[in-house]
């Protein structure tokens, strides 16, 4: 009787390994496939979340203004153009300047003697003296006002010099009145202190003239 139950006992082990065989190869593809099925999907959902993490404007990469990328290098000491040192500050170009206007000369004077100061016309009035002996000659244009002193007319001809307050024509030795104007069309004529005087002239001149010995 105890060898009967302990051969049951090893034909029903049996039975069962062998069942056990039979059943696992008929699921074993649908178990692989199942599974396979799990591991792609694992392996999609990996992908597609690391796809999303790379996505910008995301919160895993956000994006940012200019204004804040500008802070930051400004804070950095690169500048909004990152070339170090700030943004360099452009060298206003000069001013050119104006080319100076060529002042006539005054015309040249007949006669002998030497020259002793004068002036360029600048558009001023000056107050000048002439010495004695000395005279003043104007160039063309020149205007005279005799403010002090005996003086005389000079021409190197004939004409005299135009006296625009009595609208007379004053020859060359006559005595020219103070505080006249006296108009110089054409240059070469002047004013001296008269003969045998030791004071000069004071006079205002606007226009060229030369300060010359007397003729």
């Amino acid at each position: 009787m105890g060898n009967k139950g302990t051969k049951g006992l090893k034909w029903t082990t049996l039975t069962l390994t062998l069942a056990a065989g039979v059943w696992t190869g008929t699921h074993w593809t649908t178990l692989a496939n199942s599974l396979g099925g799990d591991a792609s999907a694992a392996a999609s959902t990996g992908a597609a979340g690391s796809s999303a993490a790379a996505v910008p404007g995301t919160a895993e990469d956000p994006v940012v203004t200019k204004s804040y990328v500008d802070q930051r290098l400004a804070e950095l000491g690169l500048g909004s153009g990152g070339s170090g040192g700030g943004t360099p500050t452009a060298t206003p170009a000069s001013t050119a300047t104006p080319a100076a206007t060529a002042t006539p000369k005054p015309t040249a004077t007949p006669g002998g003697g030497s020259t002793d100061g004068g002036s360029e016309d600048d558009g001023a009035i000056k107050v000048i003296n002439v010495p004695a002996g000395k005279t003043l000659i104007a160039a063309d244009g020149a205007e005279v006002v005799v403010r002090a002193g005996k003086a005389v007319a000079y021409s190197p001809d004939s004409n005299g010099i135009a006296d625009v307050t009595d609208g007379i024509d004053i020859k060359s030795g006559a005595a020219v009145p103070q505080n006249h104007l006296i108009l110089f069309p054409r240059g070469g004529r002047g004013v001296s202190s008269a003969p045998g005087m030791k004071t000069g002239l004071t006079v205002m001149v606007k226009g060229s003239y030369e300060i010359k010995m007397q003729p």
